[in-house]
């Protein structure tokens, strides 16, 4: 037998990995990943934008606006509202939303964290059309926002669903 008859052999007899990521653990783990460039000390959050052929168009997390001085302000979560990071800092969604730069008709977003209102509206506005997410808040502060987000959704009919990675 030749050389290149053993390889061709090789190749009929060899089977496919079986136990690859799942395309949700893989936008999933991306998500993950993203979210550890957040400087937020209480809540690291990433987001993945991919559109229908399973490409990532844009990635985003959570963190302070370009150029603006993220030690100079405070990250706390309580306190004077003009003392803590709320009106400052950008979520994940919208940095991801963003950085596509584009129509995302159609798109699923991949999220660490269940959005907000605030993102949920621009989530609606850029036209995904699918949410996965990692993990509810646990904050009590934040309920209102999360079912505000959960009515918009259903009222448009975005599927929203949570992954269990």
């Amino acid at each position: 037998m030749s050389e290149n008859q053993s390889k061709s052999d090789k190749i009929k007899n060899s089977t496919k990995r079986t136990n690859c990521l799942s395309w949700h653990e893989y936008f999933a783990s991306i998500a993950k990943l993203v979210a550890q460039r957040s400087k937020d000390p209480n809540y690291q959050v990433g987001s993945v934008i991919v559109n229908q052929q399973k490409e990532i168009i844009a990635t985003g997390y959570n963190g302070f606006p370009w150029d603006f001085p993220d030690d100079k302000y405070s990250w706390n979560d309580e306190g004077p509202w003009l003392e803590t990071k709320y009106p400052y800092c950008v979520h994940a969604e919208v940095n991801a939303i963003i950085s596509a730069r584009q129509n995302c008709q159609g798109f699923i977003l991949y999220t660490t964290l269940f959005p907000c209102n605030e993102c949920a509206k621009l989530i609606i506005q850029a036209g995904i059309k699918t949410v996965y997410y990692l993990d509810w808040p646990i904050s009590e502060q934040w309920g209102e926002s999360w079912k505000a987000a959960k009515i918009m959704f259903d009222e448009v009919g975005i599927d929203y669903q949570r992954l269990e990675i």
